[in-house]
C-alpha cells in the first residue's frame, strides 16, 4: 500500500484531451493502475456494451448492465473491477478539452450527470439509439485529422451526447433538481468546500466566503438535499479520511494532520462521533470483512 491515493492523469502527446478506449483491453493493459483505487484528473462515459460491469467508486457499488451509460466525475476514487465479464468503450476528457467557455465549465461543473448531489447516473440506452449515433460521431471525428474544424465538432458533438444524456435520464423517471438560485448556492458551496474542506470545517465560513447568512445557506441545502450545510461538511472530511484510511498506509496521526487536525485525539473524537469507531477499528473492520 503506498502513502497517496493513486492519481491518474491525461495521457500526454494528444492533438486534443479527449479520446475514446476500449474497456477489455485497456483492463487487460492498465491492470495494475486502474483495478486498484484512483483518482483521475477527467472524466469518465463508459458505454458499457457486453456484460455487467461492476465499480467501486468512493465505497458505494456502481452496477451498469449491458447497453447503458455510465458517467463518473473527475478526482472520485474509484476502482474497475476485472472479475466481471463486461466490454464496451470509454470516453475520456478534460476540463481544458471542454472548457472553451466559462460557460462551458459551469455547464460541465453543474450537470447532474457529473455532479448528481445523491448517486451516480446510469443510463440504460436500449429504448434511446440517439446516445449510441453521438457517442459514435464523436468515436469517428477522432479519427479525422486535426483541422480548422476539427476541435469545434468534436465539442459540439460531445455538448450534445450530454444533453440528449440529461433528457434520456429525465425520461427515465430522474426526479431532477429544481434550477434556481438554492441550486446555484448549493453548488457553489460543494465548489468551495471540495477545495478548502482540509483547512475550513464551519458554516459560518462558508457562507462569509460566499457572502450570504448562514441561514440562507441552510435554506439553500436543506432544500436542495435535504440536509444541512454542517452535515455536508461532515460528509465530506469523513469521505476523505475513510479514502486515507483505507486507500494510503497512513498512520492515524497522519490522516489526522492531512485533514486539518493538529492533535490526534481531536481527529479519533470527530472520527468516532461520526462512525462510531476509532479510524483504527474502521481500518481494521474494513480488511477483516
Amino acid at each position: 500500500m503506498q502513502s497517496e491515493i493513486k492519481q491518474v492523469t491525461f495521457k500526454s502527446g494528444l492533438p486534443l484531451e479527449i479520446e475514446i478506449i476500449p474497456i477489455a483491453a485497456t483492463v487487460a493493459k492498465h491492470h495494475n493502475s486502474i483495478t486498484v483505487p484512483h483518482r483521475a484528473t477527467f472524466y469518465h462515459i463508459f458505454w458499457i456494451q457486453k456484460g455487467t460491469a461492476e465499480y467501486l467508486i468512493d465505497f458505494e457499488p456502481v452496477k451498469a448492465e449491458a447497453n447503458s451509460f455510465l458517467f463518473v466525475n473527475k478526482d472520485r476514487v474509484k476502482a474497475i473491477d476485472n472479475r466481471s465479464k463486461h466490454d464496451g468503450k470509454i470516453m475520456l476528457f478534460t476540463d481544458d478539452f471542454f472548457g472553451k467557455t466559462e460557460d462551458d465549465l459551469k455547464y460541465l461543473h453543474s450537470t447532474t450527470l457529473f455532479n448528481d448531489l445523491l448517486n451516480t447516473p446510469v443510463i440504460n440506452v436500449n429504448s434511446s439509439p440517439s446516445l449510441q449515433t453521438a457517442f459514435s460521431a464523436i468515436e469517428t471525428e477522432l479519427t479525422e485529422n486535426n483541422d480548422t474544424y476539427h476541435y469545434h465538432l468534436l465539442h459540439n458533438l460531445l455538448h450534445n451526447l450530454l444533453l440528449l444524456a440529461e433528457r434520456e435520464r429525465r425520461k427515465q423517471g430522474f426526479s431532477e433538481i429544481s434550477k434556481g438560485a438554492d441550486l446555484d448556492y448549493t453548488v457553489l458551496f460543494r465548489d468551495l468546500l471540495d477545495s478548502k474542506f482540509k483547512i475550513l470545517k464551519s458554516v459560518t465560513g462558508y457562507a462569509a466566503l460566499m457572502n450570504v447568512s448562514e441561514k440562507r445557506l441552510t435554506h439553500a441545502t436543506t432544500k436542495t438535499l435535504g440536509k444541512s450545510p454542517k452535515i455536508i461538511i461532515d460528509e465530506r472530511v469523513m469521505l476523505e479520511a475513510k479514502r486515507l484510511l483505507i486507500y494510503t498506509n497512513r498512520s492515524i496521526k497522519e490522516v489526522g494532520y492531512d485533514l486539518g487536525f493538529e492533535e490526534p485525539t481531536n481527529f479519533i473524537k470527530y472520527f468516532r462521533k461520526h462512525t462510531d469507531n476509532t479510524p483504527i477499528e474502521f481500518r481494521e473492520a474494513y480488511f477483516n470483512r
